[in-house]
């Protein structure tokens, strides 16, 4: 770990969110995990988990974080961003992932701290906190996602041809027709393939698609298929999303909403876009009547990504008022 020569002192940095320490970090398996920490040493503990799952963790996140009130971990998931292997989906899992944040916390040496996450970073920071709930002091999630196949299904085959039927024709188009009946498995099976032939337009189209979706107001809202094919530019998160997707994301049916009771007495803040199409707000709306010290706040005029108008806003407030509510 590399520190900055001014870290924990009270002298001001020329970029207050420049990372304090970043490194890789060796875990289990031949994986090397990326961590930084924003802020200042002898913060308010917190985690920020990203989406995807495969996304990665970007500087703007750092920013989400008061660096005079938090001491803010940042990681990059197995096989995402800068972690090593990338994209390798071997002994990658959601206890794996878990497991890798109890490395981290035990390695920053914090008893205790906030975990922050969003869509998949909030199916982990649930995970994660029932797992170890006497290792959280608060929580904060954005779009909820509880991981489920009935979620996913829900907005690629039922919400996407009611909003966007232009869509969801060319997301079905670029499937062979034998393959159709049951489509989510077949993109699976296909972006998971090792031929790139079979691999790079089904990437693509679940990507494109799924970005289409995640967004109140998209830029476009049909698929290019002339392009589906070029593998310049290729995104990652489809295959690990693939991999995790087609797993049931390492977990047992419904286990997040069933075992909600762990979360008793963690407060918890949700902010919900009003418009998700991919985590609406029914999702947490049933995690809230499990889970009774957590607050739904809804984001008017949103939808899923954190970039929508006034989502990033209310996730700062949110971090902000879990910090004034549980201190240190």
């Amino acid at each position: 770990m590399a520190p900055d020569a001014d870290a924990g002192k009270s002298v001001k940095r020329a970029d207050p969110f420049a990372p304090l320490t970043s490194e890789q970090l060796p875990v289990s398996d031949g994986h090397d995990i990326y961590v930084e920490s924003v802020g200042r040493a002898g913060g308010i503990p917190a985690v920020y988990l990203h989406g995807g799952p495969g996304s990665g963790c970007q500087p703007d996140h750092r920013r989400l974080f008061d660096p005079e009130r938090f001491h803010a971990v940042l990681f990059d998931q197995r096989g995402a961003g800068r972690s090593r292997p990338k994209g390798r989906r071997e002994a990658n899992t959601l206890p794996h992932l878990i497991a890798d944040m109890e490395a981290i916390r035990e390695k920053f040496e914090l008893e205790r701290w906030m975990i922050v996450g969003g869509s998949w970073g909030a199916t982990l920071a649930l995970a994660y906190s029932q797992a170890h709930p006497d290792r959280v002091t608060g929580i904060v999630l954005r779009a909820t996602f509880l991981g489920t196949s009935e979620e996913i299904e829900n907005g690629f085959l039922k919400v996407m041809p009611r909003f966007y039927p232009g869509l969801y024709d060319d997301f079905m188009s670029v499937l062979p027709e034998g393959e159709r009946a049951q489509p989510l498995q077949a993109y699976f099976r296909r972006i998971l393939d090792p031929n790139p032939d079979v691999n790079i337009p089904a990437a693509r189209a679940w990507g494109e698609t799924e970005r289409i979706l995640s967004e109140h107001t998209p830029n476009r809202i049909r698929l290019d298929l002339a392009t589906l094919s070029s593998s310049r530019g290729l995104p990652a998160t489809p295959f690990m999303e693939a991999h995790y997707f087609a797993n049931d994301c390492f977990m047992e049916p419904n286990q997040l909403l069933r075992e909600a009771g762990r979360l008793k007495g963690i407060p918890g803040i949700i902010v919900q876009g009003r418009y998700d199409l991919l985590c609406p707000p029914a999702t947490s709306h049933a995690l809230a009547a499990v889970w009774r010290e957590a607050e739904i706040r809804f984001v008017e005029g949103a939808g899923h990504t954190l970039y929508d108008p006034g989502v990033r806003d209310a996730v700062m407030k949110a971090i902000a008022d879990m910090a004034s509510r549980t201190g240190k």
